[in-house]
């Protein structure tokens, strides 16, 4: 049986498994899937033990610098984003790490939610891995512009610079901002401790402005919240994104890509019951 995990510390919450299993049955292919806690002091070891004999993994919070490190080869977005998500054992042994969350971002906003990001005006909230794997993708789509906002603007500026080749993005404070845009793009992980980035409502132009918080829960996120009730045209969380940047990692490694559709209406109808 092939074998495939996702590492993370904790990990016991994972959907990744049955995500996978999902995926495995709808497409006729054999395989294990499982979750793999690793130490927060030996990622490496943990992993190079795995690839052994398992085939590939995924790999969430706090790993995915350290997967970085480890893989002897990288995709171009994983190396934009300096942060690897996905592992694939290669016919040499060697390990290729990639990064499948701005894609799965960008399926999940253009596909499942229909809205064309050409042209749009960007705001990108945080300034850490989630905002790294983000940029390049989103800037594919030809955005207006994307304004990557922090708390301190020097993380931010980083970041702008890193990416202003692919296309115009800027940097600020969270602070500064208040002319409204066309997304807003929540990538800090504050909706996991239920508070919000210190944004002005002025940013959401009543009836236009689409919402998107890369987090999710049973209940609609803070950030959610808080877009709903100053009159966001939509408020999206990150359960299709989760969805997506599977199904991504998915074809990396069995060569073809499931259908998402179905897997994502079975994950919302086991939040909705949990």
């Amino acid at each position: 049986m092939d074998r495939y995990v996702v590492f993370g510390n904790p990990i016991g919450h994972s959907k990744s498994p049955l995500i996978h299993s999902l995926f495995a049955e709808q497409t006729g292919q054999q395989l294990s899937y499982t979750t793999l806690l690793a130490p927060l002091d030996d990622f490496a070891g943990c992993a190079q033990g795995f690839f052994q004999q398992g085939l590939g993994a995924n790999v969430t919070v706090p790993f995915k610098e350290a997967a970085y490190q480890l893989a002897g080869h990288l995709t171009e977005r994983a190396q934009r984003a300096g942060a690897v998500n996905t592992l694939v054992r290669q016919g040499d042994g060697s390990l290729l790490g990639d990064n499948t969350d701005g894609a799965g971002l960008i399926a999940d906003l253009t596909l499942n939610a229909g809205i064309s990001l050409k042209g749009l005006r960007i705001l990108l909230l945080g300034a850490g891995g989630a905002a790294r794997g983000a940029l390049e993708p989103l800037l594919a789509e030809q955005p207006s512009h994307v304004i990557i906002a922090n708390r301190t603007a020097a993380r931010a500026e980083l970041l702008a610079a890193r990416f202003s080749d692919l296309g115009p993005v800027f940097a600020s404070r969270f602070d500064e901002l208040t002319e409204p845009v066309d997304l807003i793009i929540n990538a800090t992980s504050a909706s996991l401790g239920g508070e919000l980035p210190p944004i002005a409502p002025s940013l959401i132009k009543p009836g236009r402005t689409i919402c998107y918080d890369m987090m999710y829960a049973k209940e609609p996120t803070a950030f959610c919240r808080w877009a709903m009730e100053h009159g966001a045209a939509k408020a999206l969380d990150g359960l299709g994104m989760l969805a997506e940047q599977a199904a991504e990692a998915f074809l990396l490694w069995r060569g073809v890509r499931p259908d998402t559709a179905p897997v994502l209406a079975e994950l919302r109808r086991l939040l909705a019951v949990v």
